[in-house]
């Protein structure tokens, strides 16, 4: 028997995500081995009249692929699925794998090349750019133990947080995107932290369902040389399969000065991949009320209620500040209490305290009022 609430997320992912319309093409991409959502989904790109494509990947086969990549390998790779995705109207990408920690073990210079030479045409530059998409998570057992939870009480996690009512989650965020919009300095304060920069003249984009799933944040970028000070994140971050910890970065006119990680050869490496790296691309504030504690997966732990993510390397387009790189790394700071507290200021205005909404305007965003 179908899991009613499986045949819902389908439903949502087609219908409200990408909102395929007759005639279009949809790859729908699993790395894993999971395949009820995959069947799930192409029943319902049917159903609107649009043309189902699938891509299995196995994360052990992308490991062997990895480890003995060659710069022509990967160059003709990316070739044959770059044209692929050009004839493709929307894209919705399923991550499944068994172990997190597949490519721990890759070579840094080889995901160096595959992040420059495959990841950035095929889906920073075509996918993003140029079609309707989402991504998303599989509730599996290796996701339940990042958890720290049994594998049915994460697939109840799951459902929650996926089959919000994002409808809703989109209109309370009109606030705060405007708000942002309007805004030049910001400021964030908490233990380690204490970071200072503008986001004048940059849009702000609200995230509610229709890029990520589970969703909830708004995002913009910082004028590409303006960040000064400290910031020290306290969510464990999963990186080409290399967990980094106490991540902590000190800035000086917008560049990363100095990184200390628990890994601070890795972290630098990272870092030093190209000239854009060390600048930031993106700031974004989460709120999604039922993620609560991070679990080193980024589409979960970016959007943890009382968060913030402030990311090295490439800057959206459509937020843009100017800043290039191969890289796009959303490292989280949580603010609630329990995880120390802190504060964001615009323009010298508090408007979060300790991970609460504290303008009348943004309490739609708290919580309680998003379940």
């Amino acid at each position: 028997m179908k899991d009613p609430r499986m045949q819902k997320l389908a439903q949502n992912l087609v219908g409200y995500s990408v909102n395929v319309q007759p005639g279009e093409n949809v790859l729908i991409e699993m790395i894993g081995s999971e395949r009820d959502l995959i069947n799930a989904i192409v029943e319902e790109v049917a159903k609107a009249g649009g043309h189902p494509f699938v891509q299995l990947t196995d994360k052990t086969t992308q490991r062997a692929m990895l480890m003995n990549a060659a710069e022509e390998q990967i160059k003709t790779w990316a070739a044959i699925d770059l044209n692929r995705m050009k004839q493709m109207q929307a894209y919705i990408g399923i991550r499944a794998g068994e172990n997190v920690n597949d490519l721990a073990d890759v070579p840094e210079k080889n995901m160096k090349m595959y992040n420059a030479l495959y990841n950035h045409p095929v889906h920073s530059e075509q996918r993003v750019k140029h079609t309707k998409w989402v991504v998303l998570r599989y509730p599996n057992a290796s996701m339940a133990q990042l958890a720290n939870t049994s594998t049915e009480a994460f697939e109840d996690f799951y459902f929650d947080v996926c089959n919000l009512d994002y409808a809703k989650m989109d209109r309370a965020q009109d606030a705060l995107a405007e708000l942002m919009k309007r805004t030049d300095k910001v400021r964030i304060t908490g233990p380690g932290t204490d970071l200072q920069f503008s986001i004048k003249g940059i849009d702000a984009i609200k995230c509610s369902g229709q890029a990520n799933i589970p969703d909830g944040e708004v995002y913009t970028a910082p004028v590409r040389d303006s960040v000064n000070g400290v910031i020290s994140y306290n969510a464990a971050s999963l990186y080409n399969g290399v967990t980094f910890e106490n991540v902590v970065f000190h800035f000086e006119n917008g560049k990363i000065v100095k990184a200390a990680s628990n890994n601070n050869e890795r972290i630098n490496e990272i870092l030093n991949s190209d000239e854009g790296a060390r600048y930031i691309g993106e700031f974004a504030i989460g709120f999604n009320p039922y993620i609560l504690h991070p679990m080193k997966d980024t589409l979960f732990d970016e959007k943890i209620a009382g968060s913030l993510h402030f990311t090295p390397g490439q800057a959206y387009e459509i937020a843009d500040n100017g800043n290039r790189s191969s890289i796009h790394w959303d490292l989280v700071l949580i603010q609630r209490p329990e995880y120390g507290g802190g504060e964001i200021y615009f323009d010298d205005v508090l408007i979060r305290k300790d991970g609460i909404f504290v303008l009348p305007e943004l309490e739609p965003l708290n919580p309680d009022n998003l379940k």
